[in-house]
């Protein structure tokens, strides 16, 4: 569906709206056509969700793991943390590009997110036994390499199989596992810093990394079995040659271009195209903008509260996040996508303001956290539109997206260090310039978002 094909929306009442929520199998689709896209949920988000589930674990683990002991038991009092996620970034970044490339290609779709989720189980169980930071920087840049092609990858398989409505629903469902895993996170320190401190001569924070290894290898293993690649990948058992076949002509009958032969062809002819100028720009606002709505925990640690509150309290962003993520690509399946992006670029407008201004009642700047939590929508939109306006050039979509989080995470390299310090007068949490930098992406993330709607009707 084109995102400009107002022909394509139908008007709901509310009980109508509801129904179409939860309508993933609409009743118009031929009965073999509803049993394919079933095996293809099963195959695809469950691998999806969970490998995604467990990234964002790590990634908040991190965090967690500073305010929980980490920073004491290694005497972190400068941008230690900071360096932990530039490694991480730097990698993520150096790896982003070849990862998606690798993964347009059929026979290696299918094998190089399994095969990756084993390497980084084995670097998150040894993040639990590192004896100094510089062995920390380490792992975080190989955590970093492996998981490299894993959030626009995914997205890339979803936009082989599904169109239209189909991909906005599940692209929100599963990047809910985003939030999720944030939010697990914090329960899960706060009991790990409660329950298994000094268990097996370990620190609480410890615990948390092998925690997290223990999801990861049979998430990996499952992988191997149900995960599809892209329809011209080897078939997997759970999908018939007619659910392949079904598949394929899916595509074809929705203009989703099959993969080609790689050539320097597919560098040339997205260069010229304005599609990958603007995604990139407008990515790049994101990861700016979002790079400090994670670290209320530096907050509330800042304002006095216990460790389990610190820990447990950040979590109710993440819940917001969970209902925007999964309801906002809903309704970007029915309402026109501009719509939901102005809303919550809106409210995380409003609380980056209450951030800048700063010395405001307790109360509202706790609605101000936790109303960024309405930018979980923003990232699965925009990715889907990507896979819907490019959909014409599977090798360009796939160098497309991987340029995006190439050229977004590049910023969080330096930005960081300069916007977002650590510690100092400038320093989290009150970043004095980092708030109005984030101000200012906000806003460019949605005209960015608006000029690429626009351009693409043009």
């Amino acid at each position: 569906m084109s995102m400009s094909d107002k022909s394509t929306r139908v008007a709901f009442g509310p009980w109508g709206l509801v129904k179409e929520v939860f309508n993933w199998y609409p009743s118009n689709y031929p009965a073999h056509e509803r049993r394919m896209l079933f095996k293809l949920d099963l195959s695809i988000l469950v691998f999806a969700c969970l490998c995604f589930f467990v990234k964002y674990l790590d990634q908040t683990n991190i965090s967690n793991a500073y305010v929980s002991g980490l920073k004491e038991d290694f005497q972190l009092y400068g941008n230690q943390l900071n360096y932990c996620n530039t490694c991480y970034i730097t990698a993520y970044v150096v790896f982003q590009v070849p990862g998606l490339l690798l993964m347009s290609r059929p026979k290696l779709a299918r094998w190089l997110l399994p095969s990756l989720e084993i390497l980084w189980g084995v670097c998150t169980f040894a993040q639990s036994r590192v004896t100094n930071i510089q062995q920390l920087y380490a792992l975080r840049f190989l955590v970093g390499m492996f998981e490299a092609p894993v959030f626009a990858g995914t997205h890339f398989i979803l936009g082989s199989w599904y169109s239209g409505p189909e991909l906005f629903k599940r692209a929100g469902t599963w990047f809910i596992c985003n939030a999720l895993g944030t939010m697990v996170s914090g329960y899960l320190q706060a009991a790990a810093y409660t329950n298994l401190s000094g268990v097996g001569g370990m620190a609480g924070w410890r615990w948390l990394f092998i925690i997290d290894g223990i999801f990861t290898i049979p998430v990996a293993v499952l992988g191997f079995f149900i995960f599809p690649g892209v329809p011209d990948s080897p078939r997997t058992w759970i999908l018939t040659e007619d659910d392949i076949n079904l598949a394929k002509d899916r595509a074809r009958r929705a203009n989703i271009r099959r993969p080609e032969k790689m050539s320097v062809d597919v560098f040339k002819r997205s260069l010229r195209r304005w599609h990958i100028w603007v995604f990139i720009f407008i990515y790049a606002c994101m990861i700016i903008s979002s790079y400090p709505v994670s670290y209320m925990n530096l907050w509330l640690q800042a304002e006095g509260y216990s460790v389990a509150q610190v820990n447990k309290l950040p979590t109710v962003i993440s819940a917001i996040n969970i209902v925007a993520s999964w309801l906002g690509t809903t309704l970007a399946a029915i309402y026109p996508a501009w719509a939901l992006y102005t809303f919550s670029s809106a409210c995380c407008l409003f609380s980056t303001l209450c951030m800048i201004i700063w010395d405001i009642p307790r109360a509202l700047k706790f609605v101000a956290w936790y109303l960024f939590g309405t930018s979980g929508c923003l990232s699965p939109i925009l990715y889907s539109t990507v896979n819907t306006i490019v959909k014409d050039d599977s090798e360009e979509r796939a160098l497309i997206m991987g340029s995006m989080m190439t050229f977004g995470y590049s910023f969080q390299i330096w930005v960081p260090l300069l916007l977002f310090p650590t510690a100092g007068a400038d320093g989290a949490p009150r970043w004095r310039k980092g708030w109005p930098a984030s101000f200012a992406f906000f806003f460019l993330l949605w005209a960015g978002f608006i000029a690429a709607l626009l351009i693409h009707r043009w």
